[in-house]
């Protein structure tokens, strides 16, 4: 058994100082949970701390004796290999690479709010998820968090020097869980929305596997017939002489264009996707991709059923956990996919001036259909705003699952036309030479 010295916080918020007995710091802990305080700092008392105080009790008033305590002063000294700075460098690349990814947040947010409501400390729970070493990105965050709320920090602000993990919704909520005491039910809400958000994304992504399942074979396939197959019956029908159909010449030609340039038509794809693909991250180029996301016949529903479903979702949650409108708005605003619709929800919250009503500017854009308006207005009028706005998220992923049916009923006819039509007319070309060269030979 050791000793340790403690500096811990009551549930009332006094600070508190005193001596334990303890196996090692994780017991500590355990014990001062059970007392109902939260450990800001602990370390072990050794032999050469404990002492000095006796020395000077055998030799009070001498000189000799005071020195020693003046020594240690110097000791901390910053240099450019001090453990501190090297912490430091070690944090900061934590912090550039650990990045919590979406199933990992939600997992952590549902182990924490089970561990607080049964009952535990805020840094007693954290202790507990730091103990498990998943080999993740979690493991570096969930410690730092750990000792910061240890070290007398509020949770909101150890999460929100993780700003790549969680985002300002979540930070925002917790803080208003810590301000209202609530702090294990708004983890809980958050477990909801982050559920709902897994849940839109997963049929979004289901969506579109299918039909680029399709694409990608129907592809390879007609890559390799142009490369392989169709060079051998080329071959055959030189050895054989005659004119061949316009078809089978056209089929011919892009087959010998592929197999003499396409090295080059690869490096010019590569770097024609990747300047594609940094157009697309400018301001201009996301909102002319958002725009045309929104105009498509049949998955511009989708788009349009996700962004609207989680501005909802996303912002009932947030008025329901206190947070204030134009605030709320503007977390919404990041949290939104879609530019386009982002900036309808900038422009409605500079339009907003009494702090509560915020269907109308919405409404003055265009951009927010009449019926969700609509919806808002009238939980505006009757004081329920975060019913009014949890009704609407429920309408807008029935839409959703709707649109997504209709959009894999459509596209799987339609891939599997486009499929038969490319090689349908590799097949037709073939056998039109097949049957002209025959033909001339039986004359």
């Amino acid at each position: 058994m050791a000793q340790f010295k403690y500096i811990a916080k009551s549930r009332t918020g006094e600070r508190q100082e005193g001596v334990l007995d303890a196996a090692d710091k994780r017991a500590l802990m355990a014990q001062l949970s059970r007392l109902g305080l939260v450990p800001i700092s602990m370390s072990e008392l050794t032999s050469s701390a404990v002492a000095p105080p006796a020395a000077d009790k055998s030799k009070a008033g001498s000189k000799p004796a005071a020195k020693p305590a003046a020594k240690p002063s110097p000791a901390p000294a910053a240099s450019p290999e001090s453990p501190g700075k090297k912490w430091f460098r070690f944090e900061k690349r934590a912090r550039t690479h650990s990045r919590m990814k979406m199933g990992d947040l939600l997992l952590f947010t549902s182990e924490l709010s089970d561990l607080l409501a049964s009952g535990m400390t805020l840094g007693s729970a954290l202790h507990a998820l730091a103990q498990r070493k998943t080999g993740k990105a979690q493991d570096v965050v969930v410690t730092n968090l750990r000792d910061e709320v240890v070290s007398g920090a509020s949770l909101s602000g150890a999460l929100a020097r993780w700003p790549d993990s969680f985002p300002p919704l979540y930070v925002s909520m917790v803080k208003a869980g810590e301000a209202s005491g609530q702090l294990p039910g708004v983890l809980e809400r958050l477990v909801k929305h982050y559920e709902r958000v897994l849940a839109a994304r997963e049929k979004v992504s289901m969506a579109m596997v299918y039909p680029l399942i399709v694409a990608l074979v129907g592809f390879s396939a007609m890559i390799f017939m142009m490369a392989f197959v169709i060079p051998r019956f080329s071959a055959m029908f030189e050895e054989l002489g005659g004119t061949l159909p316009l078809p089978t010449r056209i089929l011919i030609g892009m087959s010998k264009g592929l197999i003499k340039y396409g090295w080059a038509l690869a490096i010019g794809g590569f770097f024609g996707i990747a300047a594609l693909r940094r157009l697309l991250k400018t301001p201009a180029g996301r909102d002319w991709k958002d725009r045309l996301a929104l105009r498509l016949p049949v998955a511009g529903n989708i788009v349009r059923a996700n962004a609207f479903a989680n501005f909802a979702h996303t912002l009932g949650t947030l008025l329901a956990n206190g947070v204030q409108v134009l605030q709320a708005l503007s977390i919404v605003e990041h949290t939104v996919d879609n530019s386009i619709i982002a900036k309808a929800i900038h422009a409605a919250k500079d339009r907003v001036t009494d702090g509560s009503t915020i269907s109308r500017p919405l409404s003055q854009d265009g951009t927010f259909p009449r019926l969700l308006t609509d919806m808002l207005a009238i939980g505006e009028e009757s004081g329920d705003m975060s019913g009014a706005l949890e009704h609407i998220g429920r309408r807008y992923d029935n839409e959703l699952d709707r649109a997504v049916k209709v959009f894999t009923t459509i596209l799987e006819p339609v891939m599997m036309l486009l499929i038969a039509i490319g090689v349908g007319f590799v097949a037709i070309s073939m056998l039109m030479a097949v049957f002209e060269l025959t033909s001339g030979l039986n004359t």
